[in-house]
């Protein structure tokens, strides 16, 4: 059982890192105090948090506008399901299907991130008013760093150990995951930074699938060490995002409370931006976990 006892422990082995200041999040021209809630939508059917799936556009735009009024400051839509089985979108597809809900939800002021790791669909979506770029993979980085550079974007910056999240890697698990994504992301930070985006925020990648990562129970502890200790994440001096996980074998019938119970972990280890389905239910942990600071 998770005890007071280790995450005093956990406390006291990283108090530096802990005492850090936490970074703003930046969207756009947009300064926020963290945890910021970021809503997703997804537009393939593929997805495995069937609540999320829009099945048109109007449905998408209905369900970004209800979390945006739910307390989602900014919407997440993607338009390929980053699970093992999912059918490939091509770029031009994702296109078509993203820009007509992009257009609308900017034009009602809604930030919007798009979820893609296409040069292409990066500029399309750029060009319809995409305030934030969720890059999901590496093999085009700094094409789509250019684009984020000459925006003024805010970037995403998942961990990937293949050319994109859909390409399936094993993960270092164990007590101390957290020297691997420091490893992982200081290169791509100053790559970034070099090129002119200095708007960044980073993802641990716990949405994802991974091939050591297919026993429930181990994917959820993994899940839950890494969401307990972003704070070790902070002198690479930029904000964490982290999607919240379901565990549908811990939870079951109940799957979605899940994600307010593991947003009570993320805000404990120092996430920056919840990426959320359950945007309602997380606001509320989020609003207790505040009114309840001793």
């Amino acid at each position: 059982m998770l005890t007071l006892a280790q995450l005093a422990a956990l406390a006291r082995d990283h108090s530096a890192e802990l005492a850090a200041p936490a970074p703003p999040v930046i969207l756009g021209d947009h300064r926020f105090e963290g945890p910021v809630l970021m809503g997703t939508v997804n537009l393939s059917r593929d997805s495995t948090y069937r609540e999320s799936i829009a099945v048109s556009t109007e449905s998408a735009l209905r369900k970004a506008r209800v979390m945006a009024a739910e307390g989602a400051v900014v919407i997440d839509i993607g338009a390929e399901s980053s699970t093992a089985r999912a059918a490939r979108v091509s770029a031009d597809d994702q296109i078509a299907g993203l820009i007509p809900v992009i257009e609308p939800l900017v034009r009602d002021g809604i930030l919007v991130s798009t979820e893609t790791y296409e040069p292409a669909v990066v500029e399309a979506a750029l060009e319809a008013g995409t305030t934030v770029l969720n890059m999901t993979g590496v093999q085009h980085e700094a094409a789509m760093l250019d684009l984020a550079a000459s925006s003024g974007a805010t970037v995403i910056m998942c961990f990937s150990g293949g050319a994109n999240v859909r390409e399936i890697v094993d993960l270092t698990i164990g007590s101390d995951p957290l020297p691997d994504l420091l490893a992982h992301f200081e290169p791509r930070l100053e790559a970034a930074r070099s090129r002119g985006v200095d708007r960044i925020i980073i993802d641990p990648g716990m949405g994802f699938f991974y091939g050591n990562l297919t026993d429930p129970l181990t994917r959820a502890r993994h899940q839950a060490t890494v969401l307990l200790q972003c704070f070790r994440l902070r002198p690479l001096g930029v904000p964490v995002c982290n999607a919240l996980p379901h565990a549908f074998d811990l939870f079951e019938e109940h799957f979605r409370t899940a994600e307010g119970f593991y947003a009570v972990l993320a805000m404990l280890g120092g996430t920056d931006l919840l990426r959320t389905h359950e945007v309602a239910q997380v606001r509320a942990v989020v609003t207790a976990m505040r009114a309840l600071s001793i």
